[in-house]
């Protein structure tokens, strides 16, 4: 066969450049790389990760080790798949790992100056400060507590509605859905913040699609000259309507708020909802301007938007797992309903006031957490520095990823790894924050500098949901359908269950 000499030029160049592109670069001299699988050429290993990355990287860290570096694209991303390697990049150097790589959806979605994607940074430091201190702190977490229960009481009523009698499926995964927005948008903007019926779903979808974006990896995070993929499959546009949508609603929000603060002070600060508190702080900082960082209208609307997300696809993911699970282990959810039920006695509701004595209940959320970690990869890091991870040399700007997923399932940690046993938390101080960086075998919020600060809202939320949906029902699957649930993940903002969850809910009585 004749070829030409452009076409044998071409060749050429592409095997130069192929070669160049997947060539390893060296190790420093002395200090040792981790082990590096090899990829595809120019792209990496980022198309060989598959649907379910957490998965694949389990398996890769069982042939590997448990700090593996991989090439996804141009950026070299280093794994943590232990609790060891964990400890290290959470607490020994929590500093070296305390940045995050810049993401394009969030820098579209968030302003790129919100908390949980921003760079390590004063601009950080001051939104965090402003979460722990002022919005996420128990005073103003308990101050919430009407809202919750209002919230759950309606969502058992939303159940009663939709099965009279125990007659037909439940849709529970939209259900919870609702449940959690309701609470956060109360939270975040006041209890006007569902704004009516309408409003409300059209609220939802809004976020939805927001949450969705947020959990896109786009072909520009990791080849550049492949962004336009992303504007090809639709997602530039997609992100800019979204934004523009999501900008105009929290414009007339922070609105609303001024002028009913001008027209009004409220005077009660245990009922102030975020909007009203991050505008004090920003009224407070315009007081004192001489230097730090201004607290300005974006950052208010950058931290609202992180605690939607935060607040909203975890919490009910995991609600719709712990569900799950419980179906498919009939005697746990006994267990779990009994002690609700002693617990509650001749009451007609569940308060947060019965929380305290549900341990087994508390049991049962660990261990969805464990086994169905929200965020099976948490959020990525980046190191600010060169550093190490048992024993591996890491180089500053490196991303780096911890599979909290493949940690809570390690059978050399976790005995039955994969099954699901509540008792195994038994044991536990279960007043703890459910471990937050004290036990880096179990690490489904982070830990460290970049820990998720919300544990202490998010977790009455999800203990009370699940204590009124096993107090007043007992729950079942449709007739006529399989005898157990379809645990099957897909992959987003978090893991979720891939079916939509639909239970009959049967009304039960003290």
């Amino acid at each position: 066969m004749d070829v030409s000499p452009f076409a044998a030029l071409l060749l050429v160049a592409l095997v130069s450049l192929l070669f160049f592109a997947t060539r390893r670069k060296p190790s420093d001299g002395w200090r040792r790389l981790p082990p590096a699988p090899p990829g595809l050429p120019l792209l990496g290993y980022l198309p060989l990760l598959g649907p379910l990355p957490h998965r694949k990287l389990q398996a890769m860290a069982a042939k590997h080790g448990p700090v593996m570096l991989l090439r996804l694209g141009r950026v070299p991303t280093v794994v943590a798949s232990s609790a060891a390697a964990a400890q290290e990049v959470m607490k020994t150097h929590d500093l070296a790992f305390a940045s995050r790589p810049r993401a394009r959806m969030a820098d579209r979605l968030v302003y790129g100056r919100d908390m949980a994607f921003a760079p390590y940074g004063e601009h950080w430091r001051q939104s965090r400060r402003v979460c722990v201190l002022h919005l996420l702190s128990y005073r103003r977490v308990r101050s919430f507590r009407h809202a919750r229960e209002q919230e759950a009481a309606a969502m058992v009523g939303r159940v009663r509605r939709a099965s009279p009698g125990g007659r037909g499926a439940v849709n529970v995964t939209a259900l919870i859905i609702s449940y959690t927005n309701g609470i956060i948008s109360r939270a975040a903007f006041g209890d006007e913040g569902r704004f009516g019926v309408d409003g409300g779903e059209k609220l939802t979808k809004l976020f939805a699609d927001f949450e969705e974006l947020l959990g896109t990896v786009t072909f520009g995070d990791f080849v550049p000259w492949l962004a336009w993929v992303d504007a090809l499959m639709g997602l530039d546009a997609k992100a800019a309507r979204t934004s523009a949508q999501m900008d105009a609603l929290l414009e007339r929000v922070i609105a609303d708020h001024r002028q009913r603060r001008r027209d009004s002070r409220r005077e009660h600060d245990g009922h102030r909802d975020f909007v009203d508190v991050m505008l004090d702080v920003n009224d407070e900082a315009d007081k004192n301007a001489a230097g730090g960082v201004m607290f300005d209208d974006v950052a208010i609307k950058a931290i609202v938007l992180d605690t939607f997300a935060a607040a909203t696809d975890t919490t009910y993911t995991s609600l719709v797992w712990a569900m799950a699970e419980l179906i498919n282990h009939p005697r746990e959810m006994r267990r779990v309903q009994d002690e609700i039920r002693a617990a509650v006695g001749d009451g007609d509701r569940v308060t947060e006031d019965h929380l305290p004595k549900l341990r087994y209940l508390k049991c049962v959320i660990k261990e969805t957490l464990r086994l169905r970690t929200p965020l099976p990869l948490l959020l990525p890091r980046e190191t600010m520095e060169d550093t190490q991870l048992l024993g591996y040399h890491v180089p500053a700007r490196s991303r780096v990823i911890v599979n909290a997923w493949a940690i809570a399932r390690d059978p050399a940690t976790w005995d039955r790894a994969e099954e699901f046993v509540p008792e195994r938390f038994a044991g536990d101080d279960l007043t703890t924050d459910y471990l937050l960086g004290q036990d880096f075998r179990f690490v489904p919020f982070g830990a460290g500098r970049r820990g998720c600060p919300g544990v202490g809202f998010a977790v009455p939320s999800m203990e009370l949901a699940l204590a009124s949906l096993l107090y007043h029902f007992d729950w079942e699957l449709p007739a006529g359908g399989p005898s157990k649930l379809e645990m099957d993940e897909l992959n987003g903002l978090s893991v979720r269950l891939k079916a939509t969850l639909l239970l009959v809910a049967k009304p039960w009585s003290p």
